[in-house]
């Protein structure tokens, strides 16, 4: 009994340390000029959705939740974005090349139409970011027009 509780205090003192060790948060607060509604025409609608199911892991800018302060899930999270902003960052999307534009246009509308994105990790707990077929529909026809004019203009 006594190891028992040893063994329990001991840990609850760990969880305790780790909750001192905090990632870095993403956190920048505006769009600049290379975000890619900046960049490309974009409907309020489109720009919504974009935000509300991609932007949390695909930006420089987080909305946490509250478990994101809670060691280690914050640190899950933060590396989860870390990775997600590595793939795909919508602030920066006008400093990728042309080339590079296009392709992440095209991965965009294929992770879409596969279900693959937004994660289904994510959308268990933000509801919010679970797209309805219109949604989806507005947001391939308005991939497929952009990656259109980017070829016939560049």
């Amino acid at each position: 009994m006594k190891r028992t509780k040893v063994v329990l205090l001991t840990l609850f003192a760990l969880f305790l340390i780790i909750q001192l060790i905090r990632p870095v948060r993403n956190e920048s607060g505006q769009a600049p000029e290379t975000d890619m509604s900046n960049i490309y025409q974009m409907p309020e609608s489109v720009r919504g959705i974009f935000k509300k199911a991609c932007y949390d892991c695909h930006s420089d800018h987080t909305e946490y939740p509250w478990y994101a302060d809670v060691q280690p899930m914050g640190w899950w999270l933060a590396d989860h974005i870390r990775k997600g902003k590595e793939e795909l960052n919508f602030n920066r999307f006008g400093t990728y090349s042309i080339r590079k534009q296009k392709s992440k246009l095209k991965s965009i509308a294929g992770s879409l139409a596969d279900n693959s994105m937004p994660l289904s990790s994510y959308t268990l707990i933000h509801k919010n970011a679970k797209l309805s077929l219109d949604e989806k529909k507005l947001v391939l026809d308005w991939l497929t027009k952009t990656r259109d004019s980017i070829s016939l203009n560049k």
